[in-house]
């Protein structure tokens, strides 16, 4: 016969001293039991926290032996008194108290857990991810997602205050090329035709803006069959909005403010307005990356100019083939990179195209290079004067085309960094970068993409170079960056049929293929189109380095894994023979 449960009247880890004195009913798992004869100590978990549970014969013979068969993670009611705790335990929120239960309900017993319910289980992630809702259970893992819910509750709040209307758009809805491949779904009804899943809501929300709802936003599931990393996942949750009758500084002005209150909010952190701003190409000098880390220095420097002539042939010859030679400065840090640090810097730089990584030594005794012999005193003292070469300095160089040259020094800064222990995770640094090109050349189709989407505006002083030069175009494209992350990203759109009929054009869409796949927006804009823009979120990516943690997969409740799969459920799984022939579906077996 199954007793009525008692009701809980407070949560483990809520009460503190005032509370001494009074009887409390609390609910939660057994994190912890220690038998001391006449004495039972339990540590009560919930969501809250945790607190200490002691059973007493001399309180209640029953309660005790109903103590004596607790186990790791069983669900127990307890009804006690709080009284204070003889050995303060300074380490707990609730080290103060304890509670002498009078009363104790088993609600759920529990077999032993294959993961530990503790941060530091050292427990591989296949396992975490295979027990999920046991690693849930984790302090570290509730706060992150306690923490998340607080970031998506500020961002919503602030929206709807600022006349934001939240409108859901369809999950099921049209394959479009939007730069990365659809998760499709076959129609049972529609044999042979599928749905895809949005990667974005992008062709739903310009609609709304068409529709004259001009404030619109949603926190969304979006997809995309992708490639995955550390802050990629298949499914990922973004922050969309999009505004009518606005330009680039009436979207900017009102997202600082938006990024100002979730810092205020979530990390009583303060961040001064107006946020930097770079353009792509000051971004791409500077850093060698569109999405730059801005807490550290270790700038790049053209020395293309100073090289062109000299006796270093792999410098020279990147230069005749209209590529350039850059270096870093790890200033002051050159006496902790070793030979073999330095030749394990030139393997990553190979990883991102690079031949080979060319490096200088500044020391109290003077040049230590293996390419120092190539250079004339004179170039050697011009290359020192431009990268602010001093004593104690290591310069890295990179010769090969301006895209190698960015990627390879971009990402070289940035493990240098790692390994100085330059990247402070306390310290928070955002930047917005404008100005992107509106168009990229592929070299395998041979011809231009678009940047970010066929939607994006260009900047009206270049549209004429749409013609005669289109790599030049600008668009009205805006990126927020955080600490080196792209945490949103949005544009100006087309809003002018012309227009966007000559951004088909330059795309290499005929104008059949560009009404056959996107017919139902260049419908929609014969009637009165507004100028609209808007921004999108990575709330996943925008989460995980507000909580400080490396991995998307710390900030989702059941994330996929690297192969994209889910070991919790087993998915993606094969359908069976029936809902395949419903689906009009033959599988092919390799």
């Amino acid at each position: 016969m199954i007793s009525k449960m008692l009701k809980r009247t407070h949560m483990c880890g809520t009460l503190k001293g005032e509370n001494i004195g009074e009887n409390v009913i609390l609910s939660g798992w057994v994190q912890k039991r220690r038998d001391l004869g006449g004495l039972i100590f339990v540590d009560l978990r919930d969501r809250s926290g945790l607190i200490q549970i002691v059973f007493d014969k001399d309180i209640s013979q029953e309660a005790f032996a109903k103590a004596e068969t607790l186990g790791s993670e069983y669900v127990i009611n307890i009804q006690g008194k709080v009284y204070k705790r003889q050995s303060i335990n300074p380490n707990l929120p609730t080290g103060e108290i304890e509670i002498f239960a009078e009363e104790l309900q088993i609600l759920s017993t529990a077999e032993t857990p294959p993961i530990y319910i503790k941060d530091d289980d050292d427990v591989s992630e296949s396992l975490r991810l295979k027990y999920r809702y046991l690693d849930l259970r984790k302090p570290s893992m509730q706060k992150n997602l306690i923490f998340r819910s607080k970031v998506a509750n500020v961002v919503r709040n602030f929206l709807a205050e600022e006349g934001f209307i939240e409108i859901e758009t369809p999950m099921l809805t049209k394959p479009t090329p939007e730069g990365a491949r659809d998760y499709l779904v076959p129609s049972r009804v529609n044999p042979g035709k599928f749905f895809a899943l949005p990667q974005s809501p992008q062709l739903f929300k310009q609609l709304l803006m068409v529709s004259g709802m001009e404030r619109y936003f949603q926190i969304v599931k979006c997809f995309r069959d992708e490639d995955l990393r550390a802050d990629r996942q298949p499914e990922f949750t973004q922050i969309d909005c999009e505004m009518s009758f606005v330009d680039i500084e009436d979207i900017i002005e009102v997202n600082e403010r938006l990024l100002k209150k979730v810092f205020q909010e979530t990390l009583d952190i303060t961040i001064e307005l107006p946020i930097q701003r770079i353009s792509y190409k000051e971004a791409m000098e500077r850093y060698g990356s569109d999405k730059p880390d801005i807490r550290f220095g270790f700038e790049l420097v053209d020395v293309s100019e100073i090289v062109k002539n000299c006796g270093f042939k792999v410098f020279s010859a990147a230069i005749e083939n209209k590529g350039a030679v850059k270096a870093i400065n790890i200033a002051g840090h050159g006496d902790k990179f070793s030979r073999k640090d330095i030749t394990a810097l030139e393997d990553i730089a190979k990883t991102y195209g690079a031949k080979g990584l060319a490096w200088i030594k500044v020391t109290e005794e003077g040049i230590t290079s293996p390419i120092a012999k190539f250079f004339t005193e004179e170039e050697m003292k011009e290359i020192l004067q431009k990268t602010n070469g001093k004593v104690g300095d290591l310069l890295l160089f990179v010769a090969d085309k301006f895209e190698v040259v960015y990627d390879a020094l971009g990402h070289l800064r940035l493990e240098a960094a790692k390994r100085l222990n330059l990247l402070n995770p306390d310290e928070y640094k955002l930047v917005w970068v404008t100005e992107f090109p509106l168009l990229e050349h592929d070299e395998e189709e041979n011809r231009y993409v678009a940047k970010h989407h066929p939607f994006t505006s260009p900047m009206e002083e270049d549209l004429e170079l749409l013609d005669t030069a289109p790599e030049k175009v600008r668009a009205k494209a805006y990126d927020i960056v955080l600490n080196g992350h792209e945490i949103g990203g949005g544009s100006i759109r087309i809003y002018s049929t012309e227009v966007q009929q000559k951004m088909f054009e330059v795309l290499g869409f005929s104008q059949e293929e560009a009404w056959e796949k996107f017919g139902f927006l260049l419908e929609a804009f014969k009637y009165g189109t507004p100028p609209h823009g808007g921004i999108a979120y990575g709330l996943d990516r925008l989460v995980m380095i507000l909580a400080q943690e490396e991995n998307i997969r710390q900030v989702i409740a059941f994330p996929k894994t690297q192969n994209a799969t889910c070991t919790l459920t087993n998915a993606p799984s094969y359908a069976d023979e029936k809902q395949l022939k419903e689906l009009s579906i033959e599988v092919e077996t390799k």
